[in-house]
C-alpha cells in the first residue's frame, strides 16, 4: 500500500509544475493547461485524503471540482477561439486590453 505522503508529494509537485506554467508562460492554450494541471493535482490530493480516511468526503469535493473544471473548459476555449478570431495571436501580452 502506498503511503499517503507520497500522493500528497505527487499532488504538490503537479500543482507547484502548473503554478510555475501559469506564472512564466505566454501563450495562452498553455496557461489554460497549467490551470487544468492544478485543478487535477487539488483532486489527486482530495482523493488520497478521502481514501487515507475512509470516508466519501473527498470524492464528493472532486465531482465538485470536475464539474466546475468542465464549465471553465467550455467558457475559455470559447473565450480563447473568440480572441484568437479577433486578434489572430495567441499571446498573453498582446491581450492587454478587452477592446477589439
Amino acid at each position: 500500500m502506498v503511503p499517503l505522503s507520497h500522493y500528497i508529494a505527487l499532488s504538490a509537485i503537479l500543482f507547484v509544475i502548473g503554478a510555475a506554467g501559469f506564472i512564466f508562460r505566454r501563450n495562452i492554450i498553455t496557461v489554460f493547461m497549467c490551470i487544468e494541471l492544478m485543478l487535477n493535482a487539488v483532486n489527486l490530493a482530495f482523493m488520497a485524503f478521502s481514501r487515507f480516511r475512509g470516508n466519501l468526503d473527498g470524492q464528493l469535493f472532486v465531482f465538485f471540482v470536475i464539474v466546475v473544471a468542465a464549465a471553465e473548459a467550455a467558457v475559455g476555449l470559447a473565450l480563447i477561439i473568440s480572441l484568437y478570431r479577433s486578434r489572430d495571436t495567441l499571446a498573453i501580452d498582446e491581450l492587454d486590453s478587452m477592446k477589439l
